[in-house]
């Protein structure tokens, strides 16, 4: 008995990074795509470097995750109640295999559809059923979603024309405004889309780990928050390495973005993440008789186009990029179909090449705990292992945000001192 105890922690401590390595890919995969969601728009109007947007993308993005990523996390949950860790692994590869593929052809995509397909098909190989309610609440919001990031993109930019007209501002100054708002209102877009979005990553592996709170003193994190603050690191990760290329496309290739409007897409996309993601606005709408918005996760990707498309609607519409909005919604379409199908197909792959178990039919529909045998990951040496993880890597990233500000420093008082060299010739 002693040594069936033994050789299961050993089971915990060997395979806990790799069981987690979906999700991180998955977040890395979130954090390349879906931060074009954030500062795609400021980055493609050149109002803000992409490595200072994604620089404060990355912090906010963690905590956001961090400390409002439970709400969206629950219901995701009850989708498809994924009853063990091979399980939550494999659906968590397949959903980043298909938002991988797609950020690989420029396709600005849903982590959102990729999870829910991925879930779906989990459900089906396992017998499961899926929650109709949850799916329809979800799906609902792909709908909704882009509809009121076009209405609030059309509330704010005709509010914003208005202040510009009477406010009789230099246009010179305007544009410094707007570029210190930019940053302002990414911040608060990447801390909605940290708390909304943290539940594609990490919301399939929450049940299957119970970890020691870990301690930093003046504040604490649970077991769920220690697995958002590494799904938020993953995102972050992403972000950092590859999400350039995809804020070129969303910022400046579906319609050409004024400063002004840059702005709107960015404020829009993170009320509208924020207002899906807040338990405290959903108890306030409920105590006052009024309808609750859903905690689900949303996707920022089609918030966004929602937003821009609003803007180009307030434009007249003519300078829309009406092709590339074509092969956005068939990327769409396609996303759960694709990772539904994908995940069928590798947990077959893992139950039967490799003996792992990936989950069985729950008797009551609901999330009842992990399966015996699927290694629920509660021992301390596992969390000694996560924590020592993550506050190594919170202390690479401090150093790292140190070592950017001291080289961002630098170059500015050598272009000041440039500046003031060249005026002094001109005299």
């Amino acid at each position: 008995m002693h040594e069936g105890n033994h050789k299961s922690e050993n089971y915990n401590r060997s395979m806990i990074i790799l069981f987690l390595t979906s999700g991180l890919f998955l977040g890395w995969s979130l954090g390349a795509n879906d931060a074009a969601n954030v500062f795609g728009s400021a980055v493609g109007s050149k109002m803000i470097s992409f490595w200072k947007a994604a620089i404060i993308a990355s912090v906010f993005v963690i905590l956001g995750a961090v400390f409002q990523g439970s709400g969206t996390s629950e219901t995701l949950s009850k989708l498809g109640a994924v009853n063990a860790l091979g399980g939550s692994f494999t659906v968590a590869l397949a959903a980043a295999v298909t938002v991988y593929l797609m950020v690989k052809f420029s396709i600005p995509v849903s982590s959102t559809q990729s999870i829910v397909g991925a879930i779906i098909g989990w459900n089906l190989f396992t017998g499961n059923t899926t929650d109709r309610s949850v799916l329809t609440q979800i799906v609902t919001t792909w709908v909704a979603g882009p509809v009121l990031g076009a209405i609030f993109a059309v509330i704010l930019v005709s509010i914003l024309m208005k202040i510009k007209k009477k406010a009789g501002i230099h246009l010179i100054r305007f544009e410094s405004y707007i570029r210190t708002s930019l940053i302002i209102a990414g911040a608060f877009g990447a801390y909605s889309l940290g708390a909304n979005n943290i539940a594609n990553v990490m919301g399939v592996f929450v049940p299957a780990f119970n970890l020691q709170e870990l301690s930093f003193g003046f504040f604490t994190l649970s077991s769920p928050q220690q697995l958002f603050l590494l799904g938020g690191l993953a995102i972050a990760a992403g972000i950092l390495s590859y999400s350039g290329k995809v804020m070129q496309v969303v910022g400046s290739s579906i319609v050409e973005l004024s400063s002004e409007a840059a702005l709107v897409v960015v404020l829009s996309q993170g009320i509208v993440l924020f207002l899906f993601s807040s338990s405290g606005i959903s108890e306030f709408l409920k105590n006052n008789g009024l309808f609750p918005l859903p905690l689900v996760p949303v996707s920022s990707t089609q918030v966004v186009i929602g937003s821009i498309i609003g803007i180009g609607f307030y434009k007249g519409a003519r300078n829309i990029n009406f092709r590339l909005l074509g092969s956005i919604g068939a990327g769409w379409l396609i996303t759960p179909v694709f990772s539904g199908l994908l995940a069928c197909l590798t947990l077959y792959f893992v139950k039967n090449v490799f003996s792992v178990d990936v989950g069985s039919r729950n008797s009551t529909g609901t999330i009842s705990g992990i399966t015996e045998g699927s290694a629920n990951i509660s021992d301390a040496s596992a969390s000694g292992i996560l924590g020592y993880f993550i506050i190594g890597v919170l202390i690479v990233g401090v150093i790292s945000l140190l070592l950017y500000y001291i080289l961002e420093r630098k170059k500015k008082i050598e272009f000041q001192r440039s500046e003031e060299k060249f005026w002094k010739y001109l005299k």
